[in-house]
């Protein structure tokens, strides 16, 4: 999962140089508005890896308690 966020990135950073190469507005702008997309899937990634990591940090501080 966390190879996600790694992949999103990518995909968005191929989307910004094929909008950069691209010489037609409306295939530009298809190119950027996917690239924002990609982006906006990797910043989400990132946000729910760090929320699994806390959660499953706090699961184990519960069941480390419970245990004695």
């Amino acid at each position: 999962m966390a190879d996600d966020a790694t992949m999103y990135r990518a995909r968005a950073a191929s989307e910004f140089a094929n909008a950069q190469d691209a010489k037609l507005d409306n295939v530009r702008e298809r190119c950027e508005r996917a690239a924002r997309a990609w982006e906006t899937m990797a910043d989400r990634a990132e946000r729910v890896a760090v929320q699994r990591h806390e959660r499953e940090a706090a699961t184990a501080a519960q069941r480390e308690a419970a245990a004695g």
